[in-house]
């Protein structure tokens, strides 16, 4: 069963954002992954769980739970993650498909 990976993100360096994003790809597909949509937030329909806005998302496909889990604990990612955090706020949560 295949697995989307979905981050929600509050932009807060544009600058390093461009930075994280030049290099996130590569580890997603040392995992066996892919960025399948980016995008920008227009607008909540329904907000019954009270989310922060946010200004972007991004869409990751792994092959399976496994992968994913991989990917987000891999020391290729972690190396990311002082400027993930420069860059952006981010949640970030799997789903089964």
């Amino acid at each position: 069963m295949s697995v989307k990976v979905i981050g929600l993100i509050q932009l807060n360096d544009p600058e390093a954002f461009e930075e994280y994003r030049s290099q996130v790809g590569n580890t997603v597909a040392l995992y066996q992954g892919n960025i399948s949509s980016r995008g920008s937030f227009n607008a909540f329909l329904w907000n019954e769980l009270q989310c922060d806005t946010f200004s972007g998302f991004v869409e990751l496909e792994f092959p399976n739970v496994a992968a994913s889990e991989a990917w987000a604990s891999s020391p290729e990612y972690q190396n990311l993650l002082p400027i993930r955090s420069k860059a952006m706020k981010l949640t970030l949560f799997s789903v089964s498909i």
